[in-house]
């Protein structure tokens, strides 16, 4: 993450709700800039590398969708989705090509500035010391250092919470883990219950580290339990 101040790209095409976000925002610190499309949003987020960019989903031309793909084949960068569906399979649409979180409209400044702050204590969490420079198990490598996962002899490109629910598995590797611990610690307080957001997350990553995702190597559902990183016997 940036030193100084944290730089968030907020991308809506309804200026009520740029203004206001924005207001709220440099409010708390932060430093904002916007874009009201979605090929601006690309731009800027080349550009000027933000650490952070809320992205409404719903916009003419390129919508929320195109642009977090877009987004994820060059920046890891955290991803909050701005949606006013409420469906279970527009949110999970949105994780599953690479957004963080989600936050449905309408919404209070409150809730917005705490999903904010979670996504931005994860990144630097993530970020801070590793106790090893790295993992590897069989042919999965997880370089700590450069965070960068190497599998099947290619790079996986992996989203920032795919990251860190992987490094919090191989650091406990052989430990199940419950779904309410993975939860609090790859997403934060306030995702108890959220147990589809750790699944789709569990089966996107096995398709990204897995030689078969059908029949995973590594990471294993104990059923009734939860998940453990398995190291070989």
């Amino acid at each position: 993450m940036n030193k100084g101040k944290v730089r968030i790209l907020v991308v809506d095409d309804e200026p009520r709700y740029v203004r206001a976000i924005q207001i709220n925002l440099e409010a708390s610190g932060y430093q904002v800039l916007a874009a009201r499309d979605g090929q601006t949003a690309i731009e800027l987020a080349v550009s000027e590398e933000p650490d952070l960019i809320l992205l409404d989903i719903r916009m003419p031309g390129l919508d929320g969708y195109e642009v977090c793909w877009r987004i994820r084949e060059f920046s890891a960068v955290p991803i909050i989705m701005l949606t006013a569906l409420a469906e279970d399979a527009d949110k999970v649409k949105g994780l599953d090509i690479g957004a963080d979180d989600y936050v449905t409209k309408p919404f209070s400044a409150e809730e917005l500035l705490a999903r904010v702050r979670a996504v931005l204590r994860r990144v630097e969490l993530s970020e801070q010391q590793e106790p090893h420079p790295t993992f590897q198990a069989g042919d999965l490598l997880v370089d700590f250092v450069r965070q960068r996962v190497f599998a099947c002899g290619q790079e996986a490109n992996l989203t920032p919470t795919e990251y860190r629910l992987l490094c919090e598995l191989v650091r406990q590797a052989g430990r199940v883990l419950m779904p309410e611990y993975l939860l609090e610690k790859v997403w934060g307080m306030g995702y108890e219950g959220e147990n589809r957001l750790l699944w789709q997350a569990v089966h996107r990553l096995r398709r990204k580290i897995e030689r078969n995702p059908r029949n995973p190597q590594y990471i294993q559902t104990r059923p009734g339990i939860g998940y453990v990183f398995a190291l070989a016997e």
